[in-house]
């Protein structure tokens, strides 16, 4: 009896992973399709690129959007498993020979939850860091590597008796520069306090070696005359990575990258809300496609007893993209800090959950 149930879920799971490949072809094909008239539009416009290049920067940007988007593939994907297992009838006769809605509702759920671990630690960080490479790329194409980096830039560093503060109108990650750059230096006094030591303003500076190098750069403390400076070099405690990774957006830093980027942002006394934020939404990810795939599941199973599959079928749609919009929402809310980045993360999927449990647990009688 077990091995005809083990077969029964091999069956149902082959039928489910065969579905969700289906919607990923179908979503990849159109992120894909719509990003290749974007980048075209936007980065085609700045530089005369052939058709393979252009392809090549969809590569790159395309798969960030579709791990966004994984949610409504294992939707989509499980509630077309289970609506052709119940067109054919297959499900009226599993139900009939005994079996528990939960038999073959758990490998849906099981291949969700794996296929979850697999992209918060390997698809999402791959995804990232082809993000990040694109975003350099356009940069480079368009000649402008500071026109998407114009927001002013604050760092912090320093040693045991030294701490400086460094305040930058622009930034370019790619050449590990910073323009228009003012940097306040400290002493650390015995007991602990900070006494204002010099300022230095210079035009840019780039980070290389252990070192700031300045140029035109004139600087000066309290009661004294500034001097000018044509290059000046400041030591430095950073690494081009380590000062440039504090920078960059949530979305372009590697899973693995992101406990080390937000002690790195936190010591040089930022809010990484951002950052925390992602973590824990990958970390959620597992849990938020589970509960997509449970939902999904629990509508198609109700198809055989109302009857009204179109309209079943609408409400499990609404309701996935309402549960998706809900994670957006909190998202929000968790990047504003009106609620914990762990909260914004985890509620919605745990609703999810919790939703789609009470409609399995009313659909199944057994």
């Amino acid at each position: 009896m077990s091995w005809r149930l083990l077969r029964i879920e091999r069956y149902v799971l082959s039928q489910t992973l065969a579905s969700l490949g289906g919607a990923l072809a179908i979503i990849g094909s159109l992120v894909l399709l719509i990003d290749f008239v974007e980048v075209s539009r936007s980065v085609g416009s700045d530089a005369d690129l052939p058709a393979i290049r252009i392809l090549g920067l969809t590569l790159l940007k395309s798969p960030a959007v579709i791990v966004e988007l994984l949610p409504f593939v294992f939707l989509f994907g499980t509630l077309a498993a289970f609506v052709g297992l119940n067109r054919r009838s297959e499900l009226v006769a599993m139900r009939a020979a005994g079996v528990s809605a939960w038999r073959f509702v758990f490998p849906a759920a099981a291949a969700a939850l794996l296929i979850g671990a697999l992209t918060t630690t390997v698809f999402s960080p791959l995804a990232s860091s082809a993000d990040g490479l694109y975003e350099r790329q356009r940069a480079r194409i368009s000649g402008d590597v500071t026109r998407a980096e114009a927001e002013a830039v604050w760092l912090r560093e320093g040693t045991d008796d030294r701490q400086m503060v460094i305040r930058a109108t622009r930034q370019s990650r790619a050449a590990g520069r910073l323009e228009d750059v003012s940097f306040f230096v400290y002493v650390v006094q015995p007991g602990g306090a900070l006494e204002f030591f010099e300022r230095i303003d210079a035009a840019t500076a780039t980070l290389a070696s252990g070192s700031w190098r300045l140029t035109q750069a004139v600087g000066g403390g309290p009661a004294q005359q500034s001097r000018t400076y044509a290059t000046l070099d400041l030591p430095s405690t950073l690494s081009p990575d380590e000062a440039f990774d504090r920078l960059a957006d949530p979305d372009s830093t590697p899973f693995w990258a992101l406990p080390g980027q937000i002690g790195r942002i936190e010591q040089a006394g930022f809010s990484a809300t951002a950052h925390r934020l992602k973590l824990q939404q990958l970390l959620a990810t597992p849990l938020m496609l589970a509960a997509m795939s449970i939902l999904a599941a629990a509508f198609s199973l109700r198809l055989m007893r109302l009857g009204d599959m179109a309209k079943m079928i609408g409400a499990a749609v609404l309701l996935g993209f309402g549960f998706f919009f809900a994670n957006q929402f909190a998202a929000a809310m968790g990047s504003a800090e009106v609620i914990p980045p762990i909260v914004a993360a985890w509620l919605p999927p745990i609703l999810m959950g919790l939703s789609a449990f009470t409609l399995l647990f009313y659909t199944e009688d057994g």
